[in-house]
């Protein structure tokens, strides 16, 4: 087992470039949910065992080296394939009025909320993880038809290169790319689960109007859904 504490540099630095012309580059495979991760073990395509262990601001890119054995000219290469980000535009904000603002962002939130997508919000932009087909993403944007609202479907990595490792944590290790199994209904147990504090997507579907009335924080209340969920819904805020 190799202990990854720091990534040495990144395979388009010149350095590695020469290096991987001359030797052999050896990947290690990282899944979408396994990419926000700071700390993980796994082995790459050769066998090698890594067990990855960096700084909590830190989490992985596309192409990271992070071991190299020299007398086999060897280089262990981080490689990752983020899906699509849905991004989401506020647009001339500034130019409304309080009540207008509130009402775009409310109709927004609501909207993302009844299909249960995870997001992340930056400045005046919402960037939401593919968990569901794009063409369904796109459909259900465009059936609600936001005002003051653009969207566009942009590659994962470079969403990535713009947050921070708490953001992309967020963002992807909460998408519908983490693979979990649910064996008896939604009230499976994820304790013995690395991945059970990712959150889960349930496919679009509207709840359709509904009143709650006023109620504790506590959220100790029943959906009226076409379907039993079995566990609790969690809130929380994004970054």
């Amino acid at each position: 087992m190799i202990l990854v504490e720091h990534k040495l540099g990144h395979l388009s630095d010149p350095v590695w470039q020469e290096r991987a012309r001359q030797g052999r580059v050896d990947p290690l495979v990282l899944e979408q949910w396994e990419a926000p991760k700071s700390r993980l073990r796994k082995a790459s395509e050769s066998g090698i065992e890594l067990a990855v262990s960096l700084p909590r601001a830190e989490h992985l890119h596309d192409g990271d080296v992070l071991h190299y054995d020299a007398a086999q000219r060897l280089i262990v290469v981080a490689r990752i394939a983020l899906r699509d980000v849905l991004v989401i535009e506020l647009e001339g904000l500034e130019r409304l009025a309080p009540h207008e603002i509130l009402r775009v962002c409310f109709e927004l939130g609501h909207g993302l909320g009844n299909q249960h997508w995870p997001a992340v919000i930056k400045g005046s932009t919402v960037y939401v993880p593919l968990s569901v087909d794009q063409k369904v993403m796109a459909s259900v944007m465009r059936t609600h038809a936001f005002a003051h609202v653009r969207t566009r479907f942009v590659p994962g990595e470079e969403v990535a290169a713009k947050l921070d490792a708490k953001e992309v944590r967020l963002l992807f290790a909460g998408a519908d790319a983490t693979p979990h199994h649910h064996h008896g209904g939604h009230g499976t147990e994820h304790a013995d689960d690395p991945r059970a504090e990712t959150s889960h997507n349930h496919g679009p579907h509207d709840h359709g109007p509904h009143d709650h009335g006023p109620h504790a924080p506590a959220h100790g209340h029943r959906h009226a859904h076409d379907h039993a969920h079995g566990h609790h819904h969690r809130r929380g805020s994004v970054a």
